[in-house]
């Protein structure tokens, strides 16, 4: 009988529980539950544009130049530092194994994949230069080395052939045309002649013309007028177009190219004297 008692005790208990808990619904007594906390929106991410033959150097200037926009526009203070990325990309330790043929390179030039990287104001130096090594293996990856091989050049041989075409081209299609120049030359045993190489040495800018004293400077390794063969290194960071281009030359016998005078197309010829003549006849030196 007592635990009879207990039972129905307690269902009357839990009934009148349940009814009183209805009402307060049915009557809004019941307490609100209180809406969630707004979530604060992430930070929008900021961008910073490396374009397709900024050299290192340039590069970091360029990093200067976006954390002085982000400060002035976003009133944000980014960790990214112009010094700090000369200092990581002097030297070649991440530079994998393909690329060490003749040894290890003294920067990072070359391997800096050029294009559009997003950061925040947390994003490090470091984490920049990572993900530009990580940009440049990817796309390298779809590059064919198979033709270049059979010509005795190493991946690394490639790489300064491709910087040279992206200093060199402003037309896309003539790529695989400065390229065919450059391997038949380094085939004839001929000086390659490509001046941007000579500026990269002396760190002259494209804005002002190179004095005699220079292009006769054959101190200069960068000199290809005056030492056969490539550069030591890559005098630019190429992008994807470059980069097959300089693994896959154009089928053609072109040992000379001149600029034409619209400044964005070359002259293009197996001949020297209808290279001097075309020279000769637009008024170049």
């Amino acid at each position: 009988m007592v635990r009879r008692g207990m039972a129905i005790g307690f269902v009357c208990g839990l009934v009148v529980l349940l009814v009183g808990s209805a009402w307060a619904v049915l009557t809004g007594e019941e307490e609100a539950t209180p809406p969630p906390a707004p979530v604060a929106p992430a930070p929008k991410p900021l961008k910073i544009i490396f374009p397709e033959g900024f050299t290192r150097a340039q590069m970091a200037e360029r990093i200067g130049e976006v954390n002085k926009i982000a400060q002035d526009k976003r009133n944000v203070t980014p960790k990214l530092s112009p010094a700090r990325y000369l200092a990581l990309t002097d030297g070649s330790s991440r530079v994998s194994r393909p690329f060490l043929a003749q040894g290890r390179p003294p920067n990072l030039e070359g391997f800096l994949f050029p294009a559009t990287y997003e950061f925040t104001k947390r994003t490090t130096t470091r984490q920049l230069v990572d993900h530009q090594l990580a940009t440049f293996a990817k796309n390298w990856a779809q590059v064919n080395m198979r033709y270049a091989r059979s010509k005795k050049l190493t991946a690394y041989d490639v790489l300064i052939v491709a910087s040279m075409i992206e200093k060199e081209v402003v037309a896309p299609e003539e790529r695989p045309l400065v390229s065919a120049v450059i391997y038949n030359r380094l085939h004839a045993g001929m000086v390659l002649g490509i001046d941007a190489t000579i500026r990269y040495g002396l760190n002259v800018p494209p804005t002002e013309s190179l004095r005699v004293s220079q292009l006769e400077d054959a101190s200069n390794p960068y000199n290809t007028r005056k030492r056969a063969g490539l550069p030591p290194t890559p005098i630019a960071n190429p992008g994807l177009a470059s980069l097959q281009a300089a693994a896959h030359p154009a089928k053609v016998d072109y040992l000379f190219f001149v600029r034409k005078p619209d400044k964005v197309h070359h002259f293009f010829t197996a001949s020297e004297q209808e290279f001097e003549n075309y020279k000769a006849a637009h008024g170049y030196q």
